[in-house]
């Protein structure tokens, strides 16, 4: 028996998209991007974005659609979906010639980790206060 899963903590590059299944379950997709910085061998910092495409499926795409928004932040922890021609990422061109790549992830778990903003409360939950040191995620 063989297993995978992959975690990635990033924010999304555009609000969540949602749709529903012939079977009529609901399925929301986002694309997250996340950053990597580091200074080169000769002393240049250098910025390197992944991008990611999520879909989620039930009860927690519906709370995806519905709580996030661009630029939110969010962990997700789900299987690599590979390209059935190559086994890799989805291989693109672009418009301006060059090649693309687009890695694809089916969520398990998606936890929102940017706090939320007056009016994203749920009837009836009241808003929590943050405790010292909740910011610092230590991962």
């Amino acid at each position: 028996m063989s297993f995978h899963t992959v975690l990635v903590v990033g924010r999304l590059g555009r609000d969540p998209e949602m749709r529903y299944s012939p079977s009529g379950d609901a399925v929301t997709s986002f694309s997250i991007a996340t950053d990597r910085q580091y200074t080169d061998s000769s002393g240049q910092r250098v910025k390197e974005t992944i991008w990611f495409r999520v879909s989620v499926w039930g009860k927690q795409a519906e709370s995806c659609n519905t709580y996030l928004k661009k630029g939110k932040m969010v962990l997700v922890e789900g299987r690599l979906v590979c390209d059935p021609t190559t086994g890799g990422p989805k291989i693109f061109k672009r418009q301006d010639g060059s090649s693309g790549s687009s890695f694809e992830i089916s969520a398990n778990t998606v936890r929102f980790l940017s706090p939320r903003t007056e009016g994203e409360f749920e009837p009836g939950e009241a808003p929590a206060t943050p405790e010292a040191g909740d910011e610092d995620i230590p991962f």
